[in-house]
Protein backbone atom coordinates (compact mmCIF):
# COMPACT_ATOMS: atom_id res chain seq x y z
CA UNK A 1 0.00 0.00 0.00
CA UNK A 2 1.25 3.30 -0.97
CA UNK A 3 1.81 6.18 1.75
CA UNK A 4 -0.86 8.51 -0.40
CA UNK A 5 -3.48 5.39 0.30
CA UNK A 6 -2.94 4.23 4.24
CA UNK A 7 -5.05 5.20 6.58
CA UNK A 8 -5.26 8.21 8.97
CA UNK A 9 -4.47 6.91 12.11
CA UNK A 10 -6.12 8.35 14.98
CA UNK A 11 -5.43 8.30 18.99
CA UNK A 12 -8.80 6.53 20.16
CA UNK A 13 -10.16 6.39 23.40
CA UNK A 14 -13.39 3.76 23.87
CA UNK A 15 -13.59 1.30 26.10
CA UNK A 16 -14.77 -2.18 25.22
CA UNK A 17 -18.47 -2.59 24.85
CA UNK A 18 -20.31 -5.50 22.80
CA UNK A 19 -20.66 -2.39 20.17
CA UNK A 20 -17.14 -1.13 19.80
CA UNK A 21 -15.44 -4.87 20.33
CA UNK A 22 -16.08 -5.73 16.43
CA UNK A 23 -13.86 -2.03 15.93
CA UNK A 24 -11.18 -3.49 18.11
CA UNK A 25 -10.89 -6.89 17.49
CA UNK A 26 -10.50 -6.18 13.82
CA UNK A 27 -13.84 -7.21 12.66
CA UNK A 28 -14.92 -4.09 11.71
CA UNK A 29 -12.28 -1.68 9.89
CA UNK A 30 -11.37 0.76 7.19
CA UNK A 31 -9.41 1.27 4.61
CA UNK A 32 -9.35 5.42 5.34
CA UNK A 33 -9.10 5.11 9.41
CA UNK A 34 -7.06 2.96 12.20
CA UNK A 35 -8.08 3.74 15.04
CA UNK A 36 -5.06 3.58 17.45
CA UNK A 37 -6.97 2.51 20.47
CA UNK A 38 -5.40 3.39 24.15
CA UNK A 39 -5.50 1.47 27.17
CA UNK A 40 -7.19 3.41 29.97
CA UNK A 41 -8.99 1.96 32.95
CA UNK A 42 -11.45 2.81 34.18
CA UNK A 43 -12.49 4.99 30.28
CA UNK A 44 -13.73 7.96 32.66
CA UNK A 45 -10.51 8.48 34.51
CA UNK A 46 -9.06 9.57 30.81
CA UNK A 47 -11.83 12.00 29.85
CA UNK A 48 -9.86 15.00 31.76
CA UNK A 49 -7.01 14.46 29.71
CA UNK A 50 -9.38 15.16 26.74
CA UNK A 51 -11.23 17.72 28.16
CA UNK A 52 -7.77 19.50 29.30
CA UNK A 53 -5.16 18.59 26.43
CA UNK A 54 -7.22 17.55 23.67
CA UNK A 55 -5.11 13.99 24.03
CA UNK A 56 -7.29 11.93 21.38
CA UNK A 57 -8.82 12.16 18.07
CA UNK A 58 -11.57 10.60 19.27
CA UNK A 59 -12.66 9.62 22.51
CA UNK A 60 -15.49 8.40 24.83
CA UNK A 61 -17.09 11.63 26.91
CA UNK A 62 -19.89 11.68 29.29
CA UNK A 63 -22.49 13.69 28.35
CA UNK A 64 -22.58 16.36 31.34
CA UNK A 65 -18.80 16.28 30.98
CA UNK A 66 -19.14 17.72 27.28
CA UNK A 67 -21.98 19.97 28.36
CA UNK A 68 -19.41 21.59 30.48
CA UNK A 69 -16.52 21.75 28.14
CA UNK A 70 -18.87 23.18 25.93
CA UNK A 71 -20.02 25.81 27.87
CA UNK A 72 -15.98 26.82 28.19
CA UNK A 73 -15.49 26.31 24.51
CA UNK A 74 -13.43 23.29 24.76
CA UNK A 75 -12.70 22.00 21.23
CA UNK A 76 -14.85 18.91 20.90
CA UNK A 77 -17.28 17.94 18.43
CA UNK A 78 -20.05 15.48 19.66
CA UNK A 79 -20.91 12.27 17.84
CA UNK A 80 -24.56 11.07 18.05
CA UNK A 81 -23.21 7.93 19.02
CA UNK A 82 -24.13 6.05 22.82
CA UNK A 83 -21.24 3.67 24.46
CA UNK A 84 -23.45 3.93 27.48
CA UNK A 85 -26.78 4.24 28.75
CA UNK A 86 -28.91 2.96 31.82
CA UNK A 87 -31.59 3.79 34.12
CA UNK A 88 -29.77 5.20 37.14
CA UNK A 89 -32.00 4.23 40.30
CA UNK A 90 -29.78 1.25 41.12
CA UNK A 91 -27.12 3.49 41.30
CA UNK A 92 -28.09 5.57 44.66
CA UNK A 93 -27.82 3.97 47.98
CA UNK A 94 -27.53 4.88 52.09
CA UNK A 95 -27.20 2.42 54.87
CA UNK A 96 -29.63 0.50 56.26
CA UNK A 97 -28.15 0.52 59.50
CA UNK A 98 -29.20 4.16 60.29
CA UNK A 99 -32.82 3.93 59.51
CA UNK A 100 -34.38 4.50 56.38
CA UNK A 101 -34.11 6.89 53.76
CA UNK A 102 -35.95 8.03 50.36
CA UNK A 103 -34.74 10.89 48.09
CA UNK A 104 -37.39 13.28 49.34
CA UNK A 105 -35.46 12.31 53.18
CA UNK A 106 -32.26 13.82 51.81
CA UNK A 107 -32.89 16.98 52.83
CA UNK A 108 -29.96 18.33 55.52
CA UNK A 109 -28.20 14.94 54.85
CA UNK A 110 -24.41 14.19 53.98
CA UNK A 111 -24.82 12.80 50.11
CA UNK A 112 -20.95 11.43 48.90
CA UNK A 113 -20.55 11.33 45.17
CA UNK A 114 -16.90 10.81 43.28
CA UNK A 115 -17.58 14.55 41.70
CA UNK A 116 -20.45 16.57 41.31
CA UNK A 117 -20.33 16.93 37.69
CA UNK A 118 -20.46 13.41 36.99
CA UNK A 119 -23.20 12.18 34.88
CA UNK A 120 -24.94 9.72 37.11
CA UNK A 121 -25.00 12.13 39.86
CA UNK A 122 -26.78 14.81 37.28
CA UNK A 123 -29.30 12.31 36.15
CA UNK A 124 -30.12 11.42 40.21
CA UNK A 125 -30.18 14.84 41.46
CA UNK A 126 -32.43 15.22 38.55
CA UNK A 127 -34.94 13.01 39.62
CA UNK A 128 -34.84 14.06 42.96
CA UNK A 129 -35.77 17.44 41.88
CA UNK A 130 -38.10 16.66 39.42
CA UNK A 131 -39.93 13.80 40.96
CA UNK A 132 -39.38 13.54 44.41
CA UNK A 133 -39.59 17.35 45.14
CA UNK A 134 -35.87 17.74 46.53
CA UNK A 135 -34.42 20.71 47.07
CA UNK A 136 -30.76 20.01 46.41
CA UNK A 137 -29.43 23.23 47.79
CA UNK A 138 -30.70 21.56 51.04
CA UNK A 139 -28.06 18.56 50.95
CA UNK A 140 -24.74 18.27 52.23
CA UNK A 141 -22.83 17.46 49.12
CA UNK A 142 -19.44 15.86 49.69
CA UNK A 143 -17.18 15.19 47.14
CA UNK A 144 -13.49 13.44 46.21
CA UNK A 145 -12.47 14.24 43.05
CA UNK A 146 -12.14 17.45 40.96
CA UNK A 147 -13.94 18.14 37.83
CA UNK A 148 -12.83 17.17 34.32
CA UNK A 149 -13.35 20.41 33.14
CA UNK A 150 -10.48 23.01 35.13
CA UNK A 151 -12.36 25.90 35.19
CA UNK A 152 -15.75 24.72 36.67
CA UNK A 153 -15.76 26.18 40.05
CA UNK A 154 -17.10 22.98 42.55
CA UNK A 155 -18.50 24.49 45.63
CA UNK A 156 -18.97 21.19 47.43
CA UNK A 157 -17.39 20.18 50.12
CA UNK A 158 -14.43 17.87 49.77
CA UNK A 159 -13.66 14.45 51.85
CA UNK A 160 -10.83 14.62 54.00
CA UNK A 161 -7.52 13.48 51.90
CA UNK A 162 -7.51 9.41 51.90
CA UNK A 163 -11.08 8.94 52.21
CA UNK A 164 -12.89 6.39 50.16
CA UNK A 165 -16.35 6.59 49.73
CA UNK A 166 -18.44 3.39 50.63
CA UNK A 167 -16.04 3.33 53.83
CA UNK A 168 -17.20 6.05 54.86
CA UNK A 169 -21.01 5.36 54.09
CA UNK A 170 -20.63 2.45 56.15
CA UNK A 171 -19.30 4.70 59.39
CA UNK A 172 -21.85 6.65 59.23
CA UNK A 173 -19.75 9.77 58.02
CA UNK A 174 -22.39 9.62 54.85
CA UNK A 175 -25.94 9.70 54.68
CA UNK A 176 -25.77 8.15 51.04
CA UNK A 177 -24.16 8.15 47.81
CA UNK A 178 -24.39 8.31 44.35
CA UNK A 179 -23.40 6.76 41.76
CA UNK A 180 -22.18 3.50 43.53
CA UNK A 181 -23.17 0.31 44.49
CA UNK A 182 -22.40 -2.44 47.01
CA UNK A 183 -22.78 -6.39 47.68
CA UNK A 184 -22.52 -5.43 51.55
CA UNK A 185 -26.05 -6.20 53.61
CA UNK A 186 -26.15 -2.44 54.74
CA UNK A 187 -26.41 -1.39 51.19
CA UNK A 188 -30.02 -0.35 50.32
CA UNK A 189 -31.71 1.58 47.45
CA UNK A 190 -32.88 5.00 48.05
CA UNK A 191 -35.83 4.32 45.52
CA UNK A 192 -36.79 1.08 47.65
CA UNK A 193 -36.92 -1.44 45.08
CA UNK A 194 -34.60 0.07 42.12
CA UNK A 195 -35.91 -2.15 39.37
CA UNK A 196 -39.73 -1.05 39.88
CA UNK A 197 -38.58 2.55 40.59
CA UNK A 198 -36.90 2.41 37.28
CA UNK A 199 -39.61 0.39 34.91
CA UNK A 200 -41.94 3.38 36.86
CA UNK A 201 -39.36 6.24 35.72
CA UNK A 202 -39.07 5.09 32.43
CA UNK A 203 -42.99 4.54 31.64
CA UNK A 204 -43.49 7.97 32.89
CA UNK A 205 -40.60 9.94 30.85
CA UNK A 206 -40.04 7.23 27.64
CA UNK A 207 -35.91 8.38 27.92
CA UNK A 208 -33.04 5.94 28.83
CA UNK A 209 -30.41 8.02 30.39
CA UNK A 210 -27.23 8.59 28.45
CA UNK A 211 -24.38 8.32 30.10
CA UNK A 212 -21.31 8.37 27.78
CA UNK A 213 -21.25 9.34 24.08
CA UNK A 214 -18.27 9.84 21.85
CA UNK A 215 -16.51 13.27 20.91
CA UNK A 216 -13.68 13.93 18.36
CA UNK A 217 -11.72 17.05 18.35
CA UNK A 218 -12.55 19.83 17.13
CA UNK A 219 -9.26 20.09 15.02
CA UNK A 220 -10.57 16.83 12.71
CA UNK A 221 -13.80 18.15 12.40
CA UNK A 222 -13.02 20.67 11.17
CA UNK A 223 -10.27 19.62 8.63
CA UNK A 224 -11.86 16.16 7.41
CA UNK A 225 -15.35 16.42 7.79
CA UNK A 226 -15.41 13.01 5.74
CA UNK A 227 -12.88 11.36 8.26
CA UNK A 228 -15.47 12.28 11.08
CA UNK A 229 -18.41 10.40 8.79
CA UNK A 230 -16.60 7.34 8.35
CA UNK A 231 -15.53 7.13 12.14
CA UNK A 232 -19.55 7.38 12.44
CA UNK A 233 -19.98 4.79 10.16
CA UNK A 234 -17.37 2.60 11.95
CA UNK A 235 -19.16 2.63 15.19
CA UNK A 236 -22.88 2.21 13.65
CA UNK A 237 -21.23 -1.10 12.19
CA UNK A 238 -20.07 -2.19 15.61
CA UNK A 239 -23.61 -1.59 17.39
CA UNK A 240 -24.67 -3.20 14.07
CA UNK A 241 -23.04 -6.44 15.05
CA UNK A 242 -23.75 -6.53 18.44
CA UNK A 243 -26.43 -8.31 19.80
CA UNK A 244 -29.84 -6.48 20.23
CA UNK A 245 -31.48 -5.60 23.51
CA UNK A 246 -33.23 -8.54 24.70
CA UNK A 247 -35.89 -6.99 26.89
CA UNK A 248 -36.36 -3.10 27.39
CA UNK A 249 -35.34 0.04 25.07
CA UNK A 250 -32.31 0.37 23.41
CA UNK A 251 -29.50 1.96 26.01
CA UNK A 252 -27.04 2.89 23.44
CA UNK A 253 -29.22 5.00 20.44
CA UNK A 254 -27.44 6.55 17.44
CA UNK A 255 -28.50 9.28 15.61
CA UNK A 256 -29.60 13.02 16.49
CA UNK A 257 -32.84 12.06 16.64
CA UNK A 258 -32.97 8.95 18.82
CA UNK A 259 -30.59 10.99 20.90
CA UNK A 260 -32.82 14.00 21.50
CA UNK A 261 -35.22 13.12 24.23
CA UNK A 262 -32.58 12.51 26.68
CA UNK A 263 -30.43 15.43 25.79
CA UNK A 264 -33.14 17.66 26.06
CA UNK A 265 -33.83 16.00 29.45
CA UNK A 266 -29.80 16.32 30.79
CA UNK A 267 -29.65 19.89 29.44
CA UNK A 268 -32.71 20.91 31.29
CA UNK A 269 -31.17 18.93 34.12
CA UNK A 270 -27.55 20.64 33.99
CA UNK A 271 -29.01 24.10 34.17
CA UNK A 272 -31.26 23.48 37.41
CA UNK A 273 -28.13 22.44 39.10
CA UNK A 274 -26.00 25.20 37.90
CA UNK A 275 -23.44 22.67 35.66
CA UNK A 276 -23.92 24.73 32.94
CA UNK A 277 -24.59 28.38 32.53
CA UNK A 278 -27.28 28.53 29.91
CA UNK A 279 -29.72 26.30 28.08
CA UNK A 280 -28.59 24.69 24.94
CA UNK A 281 -30.48 24.06 22.13
CA UNK A 282 -29.86 20.11 21.25
CA UNK A 283 -28.27 20.96 17.55
CA UNK A 284 -25.70 23.70 19.50
CA UNK A 285 -23.84 20.31 20.26
CA UNK A 286 -23.30 19.15 17.04
CA UNK A 287 -21.61 20.24 13.86
CA UNK A 288 -22.62 20.33 10.18
CA UNK A 289 -21.56 17.11 10.09
CA UNK A 290 -22.57 15.24 12.70
CA UNK A 291 -26.27 17.10 13.03
CA UNK A 292 -26.93 15.04 9.68
CA UNK A 293 -25.94 11.49 11.02
CA UNK A 294 -28.48 9.13 11.53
Amino acid sequence: MSPASEPLHLRTLLATYPHTAPLKNGEVTSTRVALDFKDVTPVWSGFKAMVRRQEFDVSEMAIVTYLIARSYRKPMVLLPAVMTGRIQHAWAIYNGERGTLTPADLKGKRVGIRSFTTTTGAWLRGMFENDYGLDLASVRWITFEEPHVAEYVDTTDRAPEGKKILPMLFAGELDAVLGERSDDPRAKSLFGDPAAAARAWYQKHHIVPLNHMVVVSAELAKSRPDIVAEVYGLLREGKRRAPPPTDGPDTTPFGVEACRPALERIIDYAVQQRLIPRRFDVDELFDETTLNMK
